[in-house]
């Protein structure tokens, strides 16, 4: 069954104001202790998840960079027991930018981190403090330095579609990014998620967002520019050379099997999705009582399935393959997607296909959440 290991770490040293991620802030932490329940949820996943050998393992959060390169290592040797890694797994950690999470990428790289992807968002240091960030411009650039020379592999963040934020000012920014060599970045437009400070900022006229003509214009610029440097979109916020997309999220986005264990962790796993205890003291609370960190764990249906599964491969540059989907589910094409809104959509050039692959196009990826809300069918989740 699962092929993937997702490992979260919810701790960080301050709450960014954009972030709804289940991350937390903690004036201490009981590492012998996080390691105990960490390495006990590890073993009840494993007992459930199946024994294929793993090709993937992310380490996410929170920040990641904070664990003790040793308490990595630890997980990791636990990991390889238990499943047996692939000759070529890909091992990524987030991690933050500063000059003392940087200090230990050698040592986590030595752990057996191949991958390392580093929250920079910004190479503006006034941008940097108003998203909260606690590294500035100059910090970011020799931690990416030094990742490039402690990991095989490399991606970096940056967040646009600022408030004001001008196509000229993304433009330079981007272009300078795209000029630091990594094989991978993830672009994202600033979302305002509900419960966040910044949401609470927008409520009260703190600041008011870009609006969506200025985003969408600022996202056709990221795929021209992109496209020109050979990182081309394989997923809506993800932009890799030949050969270096993200194979952890690949999993996600095709719908395979993962585990995922930790704090607020989800895992899809032979037809149930599981998720931990968000809280960190509940988290540890029920494995001490229980032997695992499970807060919720049921069966999916095969509409429940077949609908995630479009709604992820959707994102994807590829697409998907109906046929195959016919096949996986057993469920009729007209049954996956609307025929009319399919053929509205084709009409109007948001989607094509291509045989039995269908694929988002570029313009209709600037809507995508409001086009896989009209193309997928409503019907699946009771199937």
């Amino acid at each position: 069954m699962a092929r993937a290991l997702y490992i979260h770490w919810p701790f960080c040293a301050k709450k960014c104001p954009y972030c709804d991620f289940n991350s937390h802030v903690r004036e201490s932490v009981d590492v012998e202790g996080w390691k105990a329940a960490l390495l006990a949820d590890l073993r009840s996943e494993a007992k459930v998840a199946g024994s294929e050998s793993l090709t993937s393992i992310f380490f996410g959060g929170g920040t990641p960079s904070l664990m003790p390169p040793a308490l990595v290592e630890a997980l990791l040797d636990e990991a390889r027991k238990l499943w047996g890694f692939d000759p070529d797994i890909e091992i990524t950690l987030e991690a933050n930018p500063s000059s003392v999470e940087a200090a230990n990428f050698a040592a986590l790289a030595a752990a057996g981190v191949n991958r390392v992807s580093l929250g920079v968002q910004s190479l503006d240091d006034e941008t940097l403090r108003w998203l909260g960030r606690l590294h500035g411009a100059e910090e970011a650039l020799k931690a990416l330095e030094t990742a490039q020379n402690s990991f095989e592999r490399v991606s970096f963040d940056l967040i646009y579609a600022l408030p004001g934020q001008t196509p000229e000012q993304w433009q330079a920014q981007l272009t300078r990014a795209l000029g630091f060599g990594t094989d991978h970045l993830s672009l994202y437009q600033l979302t305002i998620e509900p419960s966040t400070r910044f949401a609470t900022d927008v409520r009260r006229g703190v600041f008011t967002p870009l609006d969506d003509d200025a985003a969408a214009d600022l996202y056709e610029l990221t795929q021209r520019l992109t496209d020109r440097a050979r990182m081309p979109a394989y997923e809506t916020s993800n932009h890799a050379r030949p050969g270096a997309a993200s194979r952890h999220n690949l999993t996600y986005w095709r719908y395979q099997d993962y585990a995922g264990i930790g704090p607020g962790a989800h895992g899809r796993r032979g037809g149930f999705a599981t998720v931990r205890h968000r809280k960190p003291e509940n988290f540890l609370k029920a494995v001490g009582e229980r032997g695992h960190g499970i807060a919720e764990q049921r069966s999916l249906s095969t509409g429940e399935q077949a609908s995630e599964a479009l709604m992820m491969g959707l994102r994807l540059s590829e697409g998907i393959n109906l046929r195959g989907f016919e096949k996986r589910f057993g469920i009729p094409r007209d049954g996956l997607v609307d025929p009319a809104k399919l053929d509205h959509l084709r009409a109007i050039g948001m989607v094509t296909t291509e045989g039995p692959r269908l694929t988002v196009t570029e313009r209709g990826r600037v809507v995508l959440d409001a086009l896989l809300g009209e193309l997928v069918s409503g019907e699946l989740v009771q199937a």
